[in-house]
């Protein structure tokens, strides 16, 4: 059995596998020989070139395993018979913690107090806090559940949003009614066709004066251009680890837009993150070779 891994440490804990042979391919070089013979994928971290082509020509293929939590690179491209897992849950505790980091710099202004600090500058004032704030999880998955235990100790008010309600979880056509009560709005959905554009005039609009907007989900989850009008009224506040476009070319508005934090979507980009992948890999492929039901298997809509 061919596995086609994206790094030598995939490889390292895949290789004693029964049958196994991993072939690393990390999207940076040319394309391996033996495509044909491929039966298992597993695709690096950022998506390789030409996904349509490779799948195309992985005759063999019966299982394409992402490290990551979305798969839309992938999806749209997937050969008639061929199952898709996601990597959902390894990625919770970084980007969970990333999402709290970003709200407690955003709003305890960090970014500013780094740039006075760089001109020797005491600019002495108050700030924004996180304590008696409302925050609103858009896509409460593991990730918002995550999140919300990391936020059990900032003494604030959780609404939790989904796509559809359940109990304790508001469904996603509520956001109308929820938005102008929160203070922070995080987003942690997967990019769908549902969600493309989400985040648009309206839903910002919706938001109150002075909130905060933490994307951790996709750029493509927020109408950059409708982002930028109320950032450059200065209206709201946003921290952003994703981008549309993305990368963020140098001479793009949003770098300089007035109360907005970036960081190059490295919010699940940790060595924990990369534990708990390598761990979630061999379990995997051990209940692939077992023919036990395997995990995070991608069905429906999403």
């Amino acid at each position: 059995m061919k596995i086609w891994v994206p790094s030598k440490a995939a490889a390292d804990v895949l290789c004693d596998l029964p049958d196994a042979e991993c072939v690393v391919y990390d999207g940076a070089g040319p394309v391996p020989e033996g495509i044909e013979e491929a039966e298992v994928w597993i695709p690096p971290l950022m998506p390789v070139p030409d996904i349509p082509g490779l799948l195309a020509g992985m005759t063999r293929l019966k299982l394409v395993q992402t490290v990551t939590a979305g798969v839309e690179p992938y999806r749209p491209h997937l050969p008639e018979g061929v199952v898709l897992c996601n990597a959902r849950g390894v990625h919770d505790a970084g980007t969970a913690e990333w999402a709290v980091g970003a709200m407690i710099a955003a709003l305890r202004e960090f970014p500013g107090f780094v740039r006075a600090q760089e001109r020797g500058e005491w600019t002495y004032h108050h700030t924004g806090v996180l304590a008696d704030s409302t925050v609103l999880i858009v896509g409460y998955g593991s990730i918002g559940e995550a999140l919300e235990r990391r936020l059990a100790g900032f003494e604030v008010e959780i609404v939790r949003v989904a796509r559809s309600a359940r109990e304790n979880v508001h469904g996603q056509d509520e956001l109308p009614e929820l938005l102008p009560r929160a203070d922070v709005v995080v987003l942690l959905v997967p990019a769908t066709r549902d969600t493309a554009g989400l985040v648009d005039a309206d839903f910002l609009a919706a938001m109150k004066d002075g909130a905060l907007l933490v994307n951790a989900a996709r750029g493509g989850v927020v109408d950059t251009g409708a982002l930028l009008a109320e950032l450059e009224k200065g209206r709201l506040l946003a921290a952003l680890d994703v981008t549309d476009p993305e990368p963020l070319p140098r001479d793009h508005p949003l770098w300089t837009a007035p109360g907005v934090f970036v960081t190059p979507h490295v919010a699940g980009s940790t060595p924990a993150s990369g534990r708990r992948t390598l761990r979630l890999l061999r379990s995997q492929l051990l209940r692939y070779l077992a023919g036990e039901p395997l995990k995070n298997v991608i069905t429906g809509s999403y």
